[in-house]
């Protein structure tokens, strides 16, 4: 049994040995192998190596356009802000213009004077080579010199009509466009909301004042002239005021914003003492407002207390409005 198993164990190593001798043979062929799939540019000497063949890349689909957002468009569809919708109702509102529409007027009139003008001119010109004969050699022609004199008569009181309107357009003074409201303040200051509050009351206002200015169903005037007019004078200076203190009440907040940490505190006292004393304005406004109101009511049955509380509450309007711009 020992004697097999050392036997075994011989043929084994000899075996071994005869395998190790043939690796370099080995290397070789597998060496040459492996050249077949290496470019020639990139192989080099035999003594260096063989290298794969680097993986190749895969290829990549383009890049799409980063598409717009849904909500970015449908925010700028909800807030009118399309393009070309913007743009059409912007060339709509020029078109409207009153001065552009006069611009216009006075150019179809200015060739229709010009069409005119030429017109009489060839008629005149027709009617005397008529006349003279130098149509027919010598021999006038009183008809088509009647027919051509005529035709200039007309053409040219149409020429002269075109030219007074052409003159009553350049003469014509467009009326003053009505001032754009001032923009509110924005929506994170203080001072927003009573501007918003201001706005309402004007206008509320405005129709109360333009009723007063209308004489009743008896044909007499609720107020007298003047006391309209001071009361829409006081309004429209005591609207001013307030929209004064707004902007201090913003630039306060601006600088609140930029200032450092410890001096907010103080910045935060002065825009509340001031978004105070604006609330008091508004509330003499609408006191305004309610004495207008209650004039209007009581002009239909002749109650005079309610008449005399309209000069009351311009007059007390005007000290607000005053103190409001005496402020330091």
């Amino acid at each position: 049994m020992g004697q097999g198993r050392r036997k075994d164990f011989g043929e084994f190593t000899a075996k071994l040995e005869k395998h190790i001798e043939k690796l370099p043979d080995y290397a070789q062929r597998a060496q040459e192998k492996l050249q077949r799939y290496i470019p020639p540019s990139e192989q080099g000497s035999s003594s260096r190596p063989a290298r794969p063949a680097p993986p190749r890349p895969r290829p990549q689909m383009p890049a799409m356009p980063p598409m717009p957002k849904i909500s970015q468009q449908l925010t700028s569809m909800a807030a009118g802000q399309i393009p070309v919708v913007a743009d059409a109702k912007a060339k709509w509102a020029r078109w409207n213009e009153p001065a552009a529409k006069l611009e216009r007027r006075k150019r179809r009139t200015s060739r229709a004077l010009t069409f005119w003008i030429l017109l009489t001119f060839l008629c005149g010109l027709f009617a005397v080579v008529a006349g003279t004969g130098l149509l027919k050699d010598g021999q006038a022609d009183v008809l088509q010199a009647i027919a051509g004199g005529a035709f200039a008569i007309i053409f040219g009181t149409f020429g002269v009509k075109s030219g007074l309107r052409l003159r009553e357009l350049k003469r014509t003074v467009l009326p003053a466009a009505p001032a754009a409201p001032p923009p509110l303040p924005p929506a994170r200051s203080v001072a927003r909301e009573p501007m918003e509050r201001l706005v309402e009351s004007e206008a509320s206002l405005a129709e109360l004042l333009r009723q007063l200015s209308q004489p009743t169903s008896l044909g007499t005037m609720p107020v007298s002239e003047i006391a309209v007019a001071d009361a829409r004078t006081t309004a429209a200076e005591a609207a001013q005021a307030l929209r004064g203190l707004a902007g201090r009440i913003q630039a306060i907040e601006r600088g609140r914003d930029a200032a450092p940490e410890r001096e907010r505190g103080a910045l935060d006292a002065a825009v509340k003492q001031l978004r105070e004393q604006l609330d008091d304005g508004l509330d003499g406004y609408g006191g305004l407002v309610a004495a207008a109101g209650h004039t209007v009511a009581a002009s239909s049955d002749g109650m005079t207390s309610s008449k005399e509380s309209l000069s009351d509450a311009t007059d007390k309007l005007a000290g607000l409005a005053m103190a409001l711009r005496e402020l330091p």
